[in-house]
């Protein structure tokens, strides 16, 4: 006997996947898909990537009538990225700076259309360390997985408030007391690392973090969803010239996308199958490993139970508030490289530059609006206050 989970996931995905077909049969649709642009997906093996992968695996791009290969799987952000640049991918997600740091930066003209997720990550330790807060942080060496990351971001917003100093320096380089030592790792070398004693702790996505938890007893310091709540993380992606000349077909991919989200907040044991190796096939990992992603941190993991904050979340639209944030702490930010741009940026100007919602506003609107995913003021559904406690 089968798994009647995966059976009737199957089957949904060959009855929307049919339905959809059939559709492109109707004289009236034939105009519209004639010549359509088959969309090419990229992603790396984190939850942050779930919505694309879910839309996919469920069929709801189909059910757009869209052709979309199979995501392409990544080892880093860096891979990513330059595959995007490349025009390997024409749709993506991609932690929030990078886009900031392509689009002026670099002058590539990507756009942020959507938030992906939220929270999401988490810092994690070795079981037996004596790191429990960021001040236990000092004269540490700390992964993060991009310089231009919400970790990399939210870590250093950490270890300043303890009155440190975060520094990049070789791993062999003595730090002073109140130092703490940066540098990149992709997510998948993480936890070896962590359990070779070749680091004290990093900051990255799920399901790093539960895969050293269940496998090498490894700890969690703190969840970044404890310390901002309900922060993006991932967002969706698309250069804007390919946005501009196929606004029909980036309307239809946006309305898989929210209504996979949609189906992952309210599915989440059925998620972490779909993504798991036991079920499709997404990620390179069992559904035990997925599932404890998808549940809510217990109240002594957390300072803040009261946030009731998933551990990962989804919640399409990106707040202006929140873009904003994150552009003014990336000036303070320490990263390779040269941030000169960052002064030159006007925040209210750039974060309205970056990021063009229409899309997901529409997409919102098709299956009820922003009250399908947060207790919003109706009022005022596309504001909200930036909530920060590190403490």
């Amino acid at each position: 006997m089968g798994d009647p989970i995966r059976s009737n996931m199957r089957r949904q995905f060959l009855k929307t996947a049919a339905a959809a077909c059939t559709s492109l049969l109707i004289p009236g649709n034939v105009g519209a898909f004639a010549k359509k642009e088959t969309l090419r997906l990229g992603y790396l093996p984190i939850t942050d990537a779930t919505p694309l992968l879910v839309a996919h695996g469920l069929g709801y791009f189909s059910e757009e009538g869209l052709a979309v290969e199979r995501p392409v799987m990544v080892r880093s952000w860096k891979i990513l990225t330059e595959s995007f640049l490349a025009d390997k991918f024409n749709l993506t997600h991609m932690l929030f700076p990078i886009p900031i740091w392509m689009r002026f930066k670099q002058k590539i003209p990507v756009k942020v259309l959507a938030w992906d997720h939220t929270n999401g990550s988490a810092i994690t330790v070795k079981g037996d360390s004596d790191i429990y807060n960021f001040k236990d942080l000092a004269g540490k060496q700390i992964a993060v997985p991009s310089w231009y990351s919400m970790h990399n971001l939210i870590l250093q917003m950490g270890i300043r408030s303890q009155g440190l100093k975060p520094v990049i320096k070789p791993q062999s380089a003595r730090l002073a007391k109140d130092e703490v030592n940066l540098f990149i790792l992709s997510p998948p070398d993480m936890p070896p690392a962590l359990l070779g004693n070749k680091i004290d702790g990093y900051i990255v996505a799920d399901p790093f973090n539960a895969l050293a938890e269940n496998k090498f007893n490894a700890r969690i310091m703190r969840f970044t969803g404890d310390i901002w709540k309900n922060h993006p993380c991932c967002v969706i992606v698309a250069n804007e010239n390919f946005i501009n000349k196929n606004t029909i077909l980036m309307q239809k991919a946006m309305n898989a996308i929210v209504r996979a989200q949609d189906w992952c907040m309210n599915n989440p044991k059925e998620t972490a199958y779909l993504l798991s190796r036991d079920g499709e096939g997404y990620l390179p990992f069992s559904k035990n490993i997925l599932s404890k992603v998808f549940e809510t941190p217990k109240k002594d993991q957390v300072l803040h139970p009261q946030w009731n904050v998933a551990r990962i979340g989804f919640q399409p639209f990106p707040f202006p508030s929140a873009t904003r944030f994150i552009i003014d702490q990336m000036r303070q930010t320490l990263v390779e490289g040269d941030t000169r741009f960052l002064e030159k940026l006007d925040t209210l100007k750039a974060a309205d530059d970056l990021v063009e919602n229409t899309f997901v506003i529409k997409a919102l609107d098709k299956i009820g609006g922003m009250n399908r995913f947060c207790n919003c003021n109706m009022s005022q559904p596309y504001t909200r206050q930036e909530v920060i406690e590190i403490n």
